[in-house]
């Protein structure tokens, strides 16, 4: 009976990563990503069809910022209604991370089409079917950049450990169009293989060309990524998991963005 049950749940969280159509991503972006001089920067946060143009305002009760000097919470934060604006300081030289944490969104649910794919109630086809098997899920998303004041250190990229993360293997300040990014999709501190990474453009918001790479992690979670134009860039990664037994759900969807600069050789 587990190995049926173990095989359902394999069925339909794959079923449920190819058939998602999750139109609006989420995104953190500082007005500056080298904080050298600054004792601060300015960040905003919102969901988007379009990266970096900002359409619904993202809320979280968990902005925070990872720096050498701790773990620091951002409390002042404005909310519009197409983004979220605050401040993160950045007192010392160093690395930092700054992070929506993970949100826990809205409680939806899917239904088993008779095609055999997964689809939102209310959001697609209208109501389900009758008969059909519905399954309730919960989207978790993590949103996160990261700035450079003077000399960088590490401290601020090592993994968390906890839930859906993308970890740069470069100092995110140091990426430059042309090269390798080599990146680890990690899930509660351990690598995820063959999960599928999107490399999203600013520039395909004027010239139509709105993904830069689509990729696949490997059997360590490693993926690298390599932009051709200098820019703006940002990562999507999705993942379906069963959702831990006294969470009221039986399956969590986790989003993570990472957005990142790169410059020109």
């Amino acid at each position: 009976m587990r190995t049926l049950r173990n095989a359902a749940l394999t069925s339909f969280l794959i079923a449920l990563t190819a058939g998602q159509a999750f139109a609006h991503v989420p995104y953190v972006r500082p007005n500056v990503m080298d904080a050298t001089g600054r004792d601060h920067v300015t960040v905003e946060a919102s969901f988007t069809e379009d990266v970096f143009a900002a359409e619904v305002v993202m809320r979280s009760d968990a902005w925070h910022v990872v720096g050498p000097n701790g773990d620091t919470p951002i409390t002042a934060v404005t909310y519009l209604r197409d983004l979220a604006v605050f401040e993160a300081a950045t007192p010392v030289d160093g690395t930092y991370r700054i992070s929506s944490g993970p949100r826990t969104g809205r409680m939806g649910q899917m239904y088993k089409a008779a095609d055999g794919s997964w689809k939102m109630v209310g959001e697609e086809d209208g109501p389900a079917p009758a008969g059909a098997e519905i399954v309730p899920v919960q989207s978790i998303t993590t949103a996160d950049v990261y700035v450079t004041k003077g000399q960088p250190k590490a401290a601020a990229i090592a993994p968390s450990g906890h839930g859906l993360e993308v970890v740069p293997d470069v100092q995110p300040g140091d990426i430059v169009a042309g090269e390798d990014v080599p990146l680890r999709i990690l899930f509660d501190g351990k690598p995820l293989a063959n999960t599928p990474l999107v490399v999203y453009r600013e520039a395909g918001l004027y010239d139509g060309k709105k993904v830069e790479a689509e990729l696949t992690s490997d059997a360590e979670g490693k993926v690298t990524v390599r932009v051709g134009d200098p820019g703006a860039y940002m990562t999507l990664v999705r993942y379906r998991a069963e959702a831990p037994a006294d969470s009221g759900v039986r399956f969590r969807s986790y989003s993570h963005s990472l957005t990142f600069a790169a410059q020109g050789g």
